[in-house]
């Protein structure tokens, strides 16, 4: 009897020793005690901070994000200064350069849209200037008309060959057009009868 109790007494210590380690995990603190180290505090603050409102409350949409497509500081079309044509009486009516001959001479006849003009040598250096008659200024303006650069070649041709010929370039409109004289079509024979002499007259 004494045996039975003494074994029933070592059971009994055995269980409850067994119950103390599983509850503490043998890490000797009582169960339930909080976990220690950063990531159980990393864990216990997360909540807070995704929680915390902003301080400034939620921004507006489109506050102050650009608009899509558009680069910020980046300015408008209305805003971007254009600088004024030339007015009518200072833009270029035509240009005329006039090469070839016996001496081989080059020269320039600039006319602007108030008749006034300026003769160019070789170099393109001022070698006269002048302003048409009223008149003048508009027969000028027709045959231009008349002439059509638009519809004519570059470079013409047809006639029969002129040697020692001249050689011309007409530049009227935005268009540029380059014959030989034996090329030249009766309005752009207009054109030269209106313009003013290339070569300055050697009496003055």
């Amino acid at each position: 009897m004494r045996t039975l109790r003494a074994v029933a007494a070592a059971l009994l210590g055995a269980v409850v020793l067994a119950g103390c380690g599983a509850g503490d995990g043998g890490s000797g603190k009582p169960s339930g005690s909080p976990p220690t180290g950063s990531a159980g505090s990393a864990t216990a603050s997360a909540p807070a901070t995704a929680a915390a409102p902003s301080a400034s409350g939620p921004a507006s949409p489109g506050a102050t994000d650009p608009a899509p497509g558009k680069p910020s500081g980046a300015p408008s079309a209305s805003s971007v200064p254009v600088s004024p044509g030339p007015s009518s009486a200072l833009e270029r009516l035509v240009t005329v350069t006039r090469t070839g001959g016996y001496a081989g001479k080059s020269a320039t006849l600039a006319v602007k849209g108030d008749g006034s003009w300026t003769r160019l040598d070789r170099q393109l250096n001022p070698a006269g200037t002048g302003k048409l008659p009223a008149d003048r200024e508009a027969r000028l303006r027709t045959a231009l008309a008349q002439a059509d650069l638009p519809r004519l070649p570059r470079f013409p041709t047809g006639g029969p060959k002129v040697f020692d010929g001249f050689v011309y370039t007409f530049v009227h409109g935005g268009y540029e057009v380059t014959i030989a004289q034996e090329s030249l079509t009766p309005a752009l024979r207009a054109v030269l009868a209106e313009l003013p002499p290339f070569e300055a007259d050697p009496s003055r």
